[in-house]
């Protein structure tokens, strides 16, 4: 795989002077929950970077629960967290991937090549009884030049206008009830965007909790066009990070992200809404 990354792998490469280990731990409904459990105990040498705090900007009307930080936000982040653009980033969570995904696609879009999910995440490395650390770690910090790649992402007002377009499939990452808007836990309005596919970002996890080769995501994905125009989201542009990289996974090279996803459509009050199976 190209992006994942094994925690052999990760243990083979710690004295790598270029390394760098993101903790994204972070729990939405306990927002403290990853700072307080990477201040009990850590992969060592990793720095701490929160989802809300370092990995999202200021919610606005619009934009979503999470919207993304500006560009000179994640350049002053990334020095910080002691990222340079040599850098090799590992990122982990504990949370099948998806809070280490969002690190991982904002690297990407600023241009970042070798960055990396950890496959199986924190409590994996502490099953395998591989070293931990409990001190604050001391960064080094660097400087981080941004490469914008604008083809990754795509906002509100395009996805409107696409809308029923041929060649374009818009893909829901959240859990099918929420997809068919029979639950809505977060967001003040149930359903999806119209047109809409679902494909839950978890079914990119095999049950033990490890990433599932390219084939086996090129299986999820077998029914969609290698050369069609993908834009993916969830709810708030997190979760589904994950399936971006699983889409990657599986050969797609036209892979957009809707990083406003579900919380910004629904802030347009003319936005259509559909709920039920499409």
């Amino acid at each position: 795989m190209n992006n994942i990354v094994s925690l052999e792998w990760l243990k083979g490469k710690m004295v790598e002077p270029k390394l760098v280990i993101a903790d994204c731990r972070f729990r939405l409904d306990d927002p403290r929950a990853g700072l307080r459990a990477y201040e009990e105990s850590h992969i060592p040498g990793a720095v701490y970077l929160d989802l809300e705090k370092d990995l999202s900007g200021e919610v606005e009307e619009h934009g979503g629960r999470h919207p993304l930080p500006d560009i000179f936000a994640m350049t002053v982040t990334f020095a910080k967290a002691g990222i340079s653009n040599e850098s090799i980033v590992v990122a982990y969570d504990d949370q099948g991937g998806a809070m280490a995904s969002r690190l991982w696609w904002l690297l990407k879009y600023m241009g970042h090549e070798q960055v990396y999910v950890l496959d199986k995440g924190f409590s994996a490395w502490l099953n395998q009884g591989l070293p931990v650390a409990t001190e604050k770690e001391a960064v080094q910090p660097a400087t981080y030049l941004a490469t914008v790649q604008h083809n990754m992402l795509v906002e509100m007002d395009e996805v409107r206008e696409l809308l029923g377009s041929e060649g374009v499939t818009l893909i829901d990452s959240r859990e099918a009830p929420r997809y068919r808007g029979e639950v809505e836990p977060i967001d003040r309005l149930a359903g999806h965007i119209p047109g809409a596919i679902n494909r839950f970002w978890k079914d990119g996890l095999a049950e033990t909790g490890e990433w599932k080769e390219a084939a086996a995501q090129s299986d999820r994905f077998h029914d969609l066009d290698k050369n069609g125009d993908l834009i993916v989201y969830c709810g708030s542009g997190v979760t589904a990070t994950p399936n971006v990289i699983a889409l990657q996974e599986a050969g797609f090279t036209k892979v957009r992200l809707y990083a406003g996803s579900w919380s910004d459509w629904i802030s347009y009050g003319e936005n259509p809404v559909a709920s039920g199976e499409e």
